[in-house]
């Protein structure tokens, strides 16, 4: 077999990008993307320049090994990686669904800090001997073998140091240090590099990389401060989607490295102008809309408001903008489209936006977007956006809104409501605290469950009184985290659809997603 991992040994200025979005992104509660979908993020990563794609956990569910299988089927050139636990049956499977790719990669863990050896109940010699079992393992089954000691920046210096060799030995190829918890500062995370490079025999021949959280605000400034200081491959997401509170974001460490190359002299094979058409992408089918203030890919990343701020960006746009919208994709002008605008011109713009579609397709946003139009004088790009979200959700319609009255103001609020329930009209009358909590007491009247309302968020897509709201509510019934959002120009309509959007999702997942197993049986929680 041919080695098939990215080379930065023989090239020190180039740093590997792993993007995580299909696994540790999707891991996210309530992130659960379809098998299309990911098929989709996959295609547009591969096309990006991203080095390697962490497609999934094949033995999380047969879903999520079929959707690696077929990513590893489809992918041109990208590293298409899965990842395993420590045990001969997760790397099995894994091998199995990546073994289709060009070029495959096996991804195992183990958390080696007190806290997670405590876990399976291991000593330090019998996790050692386990390293060195699964790591050999997966090296007789493909030649790209990454292993990671979970929780690493908690782990001993001396025994993180003893794995680290085992592993090298067994014939990893890269090594990942990741800060699980987003427990460490960039100093700490530069150290932890350099102490094991010059530490660990044989750690100059292989690929150190970074995988850091964002628990403290400092992920991307802890994976740029382990390239510093040796590392050359860091493991991102799109949008930082992630775990608690995120992962280092994709977007933000490639255009870290392009505007500082002064002091960073770092390349990376990422084409920088499609970085904004696939951060909308993964918000819409992820359920995650990004903070407007968010680097990068924010809405308001390019926007100034101040008036030396605009004085400034007229005379001289580099007086206050590091970096142009057109590096990451982004066109300077955001209309114009309306009432009379027809199929074609919305194919066009949307095609502008970085979206596809199939007539049928078309078809529907295209009626969403006359309604839009209609109550809209000017429908933008973000607009369309969330016309285009709404649109491609393939959740079954168990439950469907016909109808909706709402009556608020100081005397009470009051909601009436019609809604099928699989295909029959149910009708109810609620009060409420308020015109959003009457019209979810109708939705609880009509199809009783015990779901629980963990966030509801309201944003608007554009500005002014006729701005579409983008509402996102997340609920969680025994553990079964689910999302749903919808946009619309009335605030209590979109919510209610989205309410309605996260019990169809619920009632998907309430049944069984694969090989006889719901997915709450499988603990695969992230290795980083």
């Amino acid at each position: 077999m041919t080695n098939t991992t990215p080379s930065t040994a023989a090239n020190q200025d180039r740093v590997v990008i792993f993007d995580t979005t299909l696994r540790d992104g999707e891991q996210s509660p309530g992130a659960t993307m379809s098998h299309e979908e990911k098929l989709e993020i996959a295609a547009m990563l591969d096309d990006m320049g991203v080095d390697i794609i962490e497609a999934g956990f094949p033995i999380a569910s047969e879903g999520d090994f079929n959707a690696v299988s077929e990513i590893a089927k489809n992918s041109k050139n990208a590293v298409i990686c899965g990842l395993s636990r420590a045990n001969f049956k997760d790397i099995d499977r894994c091998w199995e669904a990546v073994r289709h790719a060009a070029k495959p990669r096996i991804h195992t863990f183990i958390g080696t800090s007190p806290l997670h050896r405590a876990i399976p109940n291991l000593t330090m010699d019998e996790m050692a001997q386990r390293i060195h079992d699964t790591v050999s393992h997966a090296r007789n089954l493909c030649d790209d073998v990454q292993w990671s000691p979970m929780d690493a920046t908690r782990t001993e210096h001396d025994y993180l140091c003893r794995t680290v060799e085992i592993a090298i030995k067994a014939g990893a190829t890269t090594i990942n240090i990741p800060d699980t918890v987003g427990y460490t500062a960039p100093r700490e995370s530069a150290d932890l590099i350099r102490m094991l490079l010059e530490r660990v025999p044989g750690a100059d021949e292989i690929i150190f990389a970074t995988h850091c959280h964002n628990d403290l605000g400092m992920a991307t400034a802890n994976s740029l401060a382990a390239v510093e200081a040796g590392a050359r491959q860091v493991e991102c997401t799109i949008n930082g989607l992630g775990e608690r509170a995120g992962n280092t974001a994709l977007e933000e460490v490639v255009m870290a490295l392009k505007v500082r190359n002064d002091i960073m002299p770092y390349a990376t094979g990422v084409d920088t102008t499609k970085i904004m058409n696939i951060s909308r992408r993964v918000a819409a089918v992820s359920g995650f809309p990004v903070q407007f203030n968010k680097a990068i890919v924010g809405k308001n990343a390019f926007a100034h408001e101040s008036g030396i701020h605009q004085d400034g960006m007229l005379k001289n746009a580099e007086t206050f903008e590091i970096m142009r919208p057109e590096d990451v994709g982004l066109a300077a002008t955001s209309l114009v489209m309306g009432k009379h605008s027809g199929r074609a011109a919305l194919r066009s713009k949307l095609r502008e936006l970085g979206i596809e579609m199939a007539d049928n397709q078309l078809a529907d946003v295209f009626v969403r977007f006359k309604e839009l139009a209609d109550r809209k004088k000017e429908v933008y790009d973000d607009d369309l956006l969330a016309l285009v979200r709404v649109s491609d959700d393939a959740t079954p319609d168990f439950l469907v809104l016909k109808d909706l009255r709402v009556v608020c103001g100081t005397g009470g609020q009051s909601a009436e409501m019609v809604m099928t329930v699989e295909g029959a009209e149910k009708t109810a009358s609620t009060t409420g605290d308020g015109p959003v909590d009457a019209a979810f007491n109708a939705v609880k009247e009509i199809f009783p469950h015990e779901a629980r309302l963990e966030l509801y968020q309201v944003s608007a897509v554009t500005e002014g009184t006729d701005a579409q709201a983008t509402v996102s509510v997340r609920l969680n019934e025994d553990g079964r985290i689910v999302t749903g959002s919808n946009a619309d120009t009335d605030t209590v309509v979109a919510s209610v659809k989205a309410y309605i959007h996260a019990l169809n999702r619920l009632l998907v997942r309430r049944g069984k997603v694969g090989a006889g197993a719901d997915a709450r049986e499988i603990n695969y929680k992230d290795a980083g």
